[in-house]
């Protein structure tokens, strides 16, 4: 097995702690011998082993003389929860390590790769590199700016619309894009929607079509103005809350939110009333919240494209045409080209009878 393929088995292995391992990063690791893998292990969840101890106690070897470890993100070199794995694989004896990419927190960068090979170890650097950045975006995106990373998730016609001119939503995607939106629910730390949205559709925003655990739901509303009967504020999963007006958070409707198990979150608001959303984020991130899916509806979708702090879209296209329907972002316009928010394809596959693109963020 050369690196490349190993590297790949990293990754897939990492995915598994997809939604149990924030803050942290998806890391997976593999040990090879004569270039066959006799260990695997996965960063499972927040506090826990880290994925290069779970391959090592996996095999319950003394010994790792003349093997290969390989590893999607570098070894740590810093006491945290655990203790720095860097020293547990030098101690190991491991004769070369490959690494996917430099780790990007400051408590890291490159000084585990350093003591690695001032212990003597081969270190092998940036194997599908590339690879290893997305699958940690979310990390990434956090410890660069200690902002979440934001993803925009919709479901519209090939004409852009997301409903009828009615409202109705249900269902413009199929089965299997549907599907994929709760792996994605399960991915992320919290879900967010427009006050519309919640009062139209009454989502559970919860993870049902995959295995997975259920992220935060946050709801934008500036006065507070949602009923207690939603599903999202009678459900008992005690992780629903609501942006809102710092003025809106002292009134009556606030203490019977309260008493249904919600939780308020102050937000500054712009000259216009609405909730900023720079400000929304911070508040987010204090709670705990490193990656957000934005799940509409158009207002939403909108006041995100005019905050220009979008990350990624995932967008699901059916093969129908509403014509004068809700369109996705109907309140962000723009009078010439140049301003145009541009992104990247980064890939695009059937959903089903639906296509699903993904976009990141020039």
């Amino acid at each position: 097995m050369n690196d490349e393929t190993a590297i790949l088995r990293t990754l897939e292995l990492a995915l598994r702690g997809s939604g149990f391992v924030s803050p942290n990063p998806r890391v997976g690791a593999v040990i090879l011998e004569y270039g066959e893998i006799i260990a695997e292990g996965w960063h499972k969840e927040f506090g826990g082993d880290h994925a290069e101890v779970a391959a090592i106690k996996s095999i319950g070897r003394e010994s790792f003389e003349g093997c290969t470890l390989v590893v999607n993100l570098e070894p740590c070199s810093h006491y945290g929860k655990t203790p720095p794995c860097a020293d547990l694989i030098i101690e190991k004896k491991f004769s070369r390590v490959v690494v996917g990419m430099v780790d990007p927190n400051p408590q890291v960068a490159g000084s585990g790769i350093e003591k690695l090979r001032a212990a003597g170890i081969n270190v092998e650097v940036g194997v599908l590199e590339s690879e290893c950045q997305w699958i940690n975006r979310f990390f990434i995106k956090h410890i660069k700016t200690a902002l979440p990373y934001v993803m925009l998730k919709y479901g519209q016609t090939l004409d852009g619309c997301i409903a009828t001119s009615r409202g109705e939503s249900k269902w413009i995607t199929g089965a299997e894009s549907r599907r994929r939106v709760h792996t994605l629910r399960s991915e992320v730390d919290a879900v967010i929607i427009g006050k519309s949205t919640a009062i139209t559709d009454n989502p559970q925003l919860d993870v049902r079509e995959v295995e997975g655990r259920n992220p935060k739901r946050i709801v934008f509303d500036t006065d507070l103005t949602l009923p207690l009967s939603l599903n999202i504020i009678k459900s008992e999963c005690g992780n629903t809350y609501i942006c809102c007006n710092p003025n809106a958070e002292k009134t009556r409707k606030a203490e019977n939110l309260r008493l249904a198990g919600v939780n308020l979150i102050p937000v500054e608001v712009n000259e216009k009333g609405m909730l900023n959303i720079p400000s929304a984020l911070y508040a987010m991130t204090d709670l705990g919240i490193y990656s957000l899916m934005v799940e509409g509806g158009a207002g939403i979708l909108s006041s995100f494209a005019k905050s220009q702090l979008i990350d990624e879209l995932q967008v699901f296209i059916a093969p129908k045409i509403l014509g004068d329907g809700k369109h996705s972002f109907e309140s962000y316009n723009t009078n010439y080209l140049k301003d145009a928010l541009n992104f990247k394809i980064r890939a695009v596959s059937k959903s089903g009878d639906d296509i699903h693109v993904i976009s990141t963020f020039y």
